[in-house]
């Protein structure tokens, strides 16, 4: 393994955190177990049970209307034994479609697995005439889509939950061209938004001691600042003013869900480089008064709008609050993509900048932008104002309610405010190319983040401290 030892043969230490016997990890993997191997056991006692649909079936290539057929099936069968045999049965199947033909099978759930217009008609019409509770109820029931009760039956089987959350990350890919399945996505999310609800979650700090196929998969997930190294990966989790929590569940225990890095510092951090270095000398944790989260990562493209990092960064303010008591600050380093696209069209465009930009600006437009593509920009400290206020005005910003910037509105969302922006602070290619090179502090204020969100999501209000608001030039 590249950069250092790879921690092949380590095995989990106990959950961080969790005391309790019902939610201890060794319990719940028990618990796990137990009932995979007894969904097991059903499962290959209802396989004789499907041998007829098995041997009507074509061979070779999976046809997508036979696979319908074994959905049809398992939606209107009653046996258990048999319903876990053909779910199973279908994700087997259904890992053998090529693109087109997982196109053509959510096309089927679109269009087939819809509600029962009929009952829903009558439904309504005897709630029209008679409206009472049962009546509502009937309603609600008949208005449900088929394909609902079609992906709980599918997990039914042994590790179907990690294979639908696949199954619904090819969902998205399709969904980039074909706006008519959303339909379907919207079921995937109301489904899996329950599964895969807090209290399901389990919380777990990750560090040295986890399972090497854990910390392989941080290695692959991280999707902020690329992990080089298992050295790098130590470095990040393993020193005394390092953490990195993240949430699993106990249908995949050994998938991480979404995982957040944690550096402990005195003040706080501005530049990347503070963070990233691996020589940099060691902080006693009991000594440092910030905690600064430098990278959030969601780990399954599948579980996209279900809004698992808002729990997970209260969750964990709330654990290092309890475990360092002295901790003063909870802050991001964040990145501000799709700054550099908006700023070029700023000022290509010139027509919304305010007299104040202009004035701030030490060249025509044109000009700046080729500074911006110089190499050397960063040690250019003439466009360092102009640029600076831009980026206030383009984090202060809102469309729809919401910030332009995505990691903005997450935070603010989650009821942040901006803390700072730095000049500066990221000088990797990828920093350069789309944040110019600024990183934002984003802070996280136990006290008031539950009105901050309420007036950020209700009326579209920023939070910014003032030294934000002065830079913004209007």
């Amino acid at each position: 393994m590249a950069g250092g030892e790879g921690p092949a043969a380590r095995r989990a230490g106990p959950a961080h955190g969790l005391t309790e016997t019902a939610t201890h990890p060794h319990i719940i993997a028990m618990n796990t177990r137990f009932f995979g191997e007894l969904l097991q056991s059903i499962a290959e006692r209802g396989r004789s049970l499907t041998e007829r649909t098995r041997e009507r079936r074509p061979a070779g290539e999976v046809r997508t209307a036979t696979f319908v057929e074994l959905c049809e099936a398992l939606l209107t069968g009653r046996g258990e034994a048999s319903g876990v045999a053909l779910a199973r049965e279908i994700l087997a199947a259904y890992s053998k479609l090529r693109t087109g033909e997982r196109i053509a099978f959510f096309e089927a759930l679109a269009e087939s697995f819809g509600p029962d217009r009929v009952r829903l008609a009558q439904a309504c019409a005897a709630y029209g005439s008679a409206p009472s509770e049962e009546n509502a109820n009937e309603v609600l029931a008949a208005a449900e889509p088929r394909r609902q009760e079609l992906i709980r039956r599918i997990n039914l089987a042994p590790g179907a939950t990690r294979e639908l959350v696949q199954m619904r990350g090819h969902l998205l890919d399709a969904l980039t061209r074909r706006d008519d399945l959303a339909p379907v996505d919207r079921d995937f999310v109301h489904l899996l938004g329950s599964w895969f609800n807090r209290g399901f979650l389990v919380l777990k700090r990750i560090d040295w001691s986890m399972p090497a196929i854990v910390l392989e998969k941080i290695i692959r997930y991280e999707a902020v600042h690329e992990i080089q190294s298992w050295d790098d990966l130590r470095a990040r989790i393993d020193p005394p003013d390092r953490r990195c929590y993240a949430f699993f569940h106990p249908a995949m225990p050994a998938e991480p869900l979404i995982f957040v890095e944690i550096a402990l510092t005195n003040g706080i951090a501005t530049e990347l480089t503070q963070l990233l270095d691996e020589r940099a000398p060691d902080l006693d944790a009991e000594s440092a008064d910030t905690a600064v989260f430098y990278s959030i990562s969601n780990c399954q493209p599948g579980l996209a709008g279900v809004n698992l990092g808002t729990a997970l960064i209260k969750e964990v303010v709330e654990e290092l609050r309890h475990d360092l008591p002295n901790l003063e600050r909870f802050v991001t380093l964040s990145p501000i993509p799709g700054f550099v696209d908006w700023l070029v069209c700023e000022l290509e465009d010139g027509a919304d900048l305010s007299p104040r930009e202009r004035e701030l600006l030490p060249a025509e437009p044109g000009r700046v932008l080729a500074r911006l593509a110089n190499e050397g920009w960063d040690a250019d400290e003439a466009i360092r104002p102009a640029v600076l206020a831009l980026c206030a005005r383009f984090l202060m910003t809102t469309a729809d309610g919401r910030a332009l910037d995505p990691v903005a509105n997450f935070h603010l969302a989650n009821g942040a405010a901006i803390e700072r922006i730095n000049w500066r602070a990221d000088a990797s290619p990828n920093g350069r190319t789309h944040s110019a090179g600024i990183m934002a502090n984003y802070l996280y204020e136990a006290d008031r983040m539950p009105e901050r969100a309420e007036a950020y999501v209700a009326h579209g209000e920023i939070a910014a401290a003032s030294a934000v608001r002065d830079l913004r030039a209007e």
